[in-house]
């Protein structure tokens, strides 16, 4: 049996739209096992019912992703999954999956394919970097595509001081809807102001400079476009300024909305969660920290 866990990931960060992302500490566990034959997939833990367990689950096709890559023809699986991440909330669950079933075909088929191809074919099924490298690699990454379509990426120092409060509706956003309310084209203006929050993010992160933090979330280019999708976003941002926020950001395509929140600043979830319940809003707070390290084998 072979076993690996994955952390959750949120993109974009605000401004970084398809290329920055970050690992957090919610894992996903998955276990395989070579049987006589045939396929059995068991799903545990969160949103299972909305988890295939057939041959259309994620984790089986990106495993035969692998072993169409290699050569190699398993008489059967059974793949177990123990899952935390919630589903179509913003928090790259698909992306986990993707991982998980890389890792896992890899060590299945002797560990032939290196980093940088199991990164490659991640983003190929994912369509974009800025979930899956974080998931692979953990921590903070800016993500690239260089010339010959190979992903290029950076990780970025995160404080420690930091933390990061995820807010969790009560209702899921897939990705496709969440990716149809966004302009074709963007304006010049709105291009520029992207760019600059984004290098601000890296150089207040890298500097300690989490004073402009604030700033550096801003986004002109998917954000505002998104917020119709989510009742009461804009009042949850202003709410988690004023509890003490350093950056508030939506996470992904959403629904789940994250705060970076000094580690010292006890009050915040309180405030928070007193502010949701008096409007009526069924919304799971949790604080968790940066998980440092990516999808790794565990058995």
């Amino acid at each position: 049996m072979i076993k690996v866990r994955v952390p959750a990931t949120s993109a974009n960060m605000g401004p970084g739209f398809d290329c920055m992302g970050i690992a957090l500490e919610i894992f996903n566990t998955v276990e395989v096992q070579i049987i006589p034959q045939g396929l059995i997939i068991e799903n545990h833990g969160r949103d299972t019912d909305l988890i295939s367990a057939d041959q259309n689950n994620l984790i089986y096709r990106t495993m035969e992703t692998v072993f169409e890559q290699v050569g190699y023809c398993p008489t059967g699986l059974k793949i177990t999954s123990y899952n935390e991440i919630p589903v179509a909330r913003g928090l790259g669950s698909s992306a986990a999956s993707v991982a998980a079933g890389l890792m896992l075909a890899n060590a299945l088929t002797g560990e032939k394919l290196g980093q940088d191809k199991i990164i490659e074919l991640g983003t190929g099924i994912e369509g974009h970097p800025d979930n899956i490298v974080p998931a692979l690699i953990g921590g903070m990454t800016l993500s690239y595509a260089q010339d010959t379509a190979e992903i290029g990426y950076i990780k970025v120092d995160f404080p420690e001081k930091l933390r990061m409060l995820m807010m969790v509706p009560d209702f899921m956003l897939p990705t496709a809807k969440a990716r149809g309310v966004l302009p074709q084209q963007v304006e010049l203006g709105n291009a520029v102001f992207n760019v600059s929050r984004a290098a601000l993010m890296v150089a207040a992160l890298t500097a300690g400079k989490l004073e402009h933090l604030k700033y550096a979330v801003q986004d002109k280019l998917h954000q505002p476009y998104r917020e119709e999708l989510i009742p009461g976003m804009k009042e949850i941002f202003t709410q988690a300024y004023d509890a003490g926020a350093r950056g508030v950001f939506l996470s992904g395509a959403g629904s789940t909305l994250i705060a970076m929140v000094d580690s010292d600043n006890y009050s915040f979830l309180p405030k928070l969660r007193t502010f949701l319940e008096q409007r009526s809003l069924n919304w799971e707070l949790r604080f968790v920290g940066v998980s440092r390290q990516g999808a790794a084998r565990i058995a």
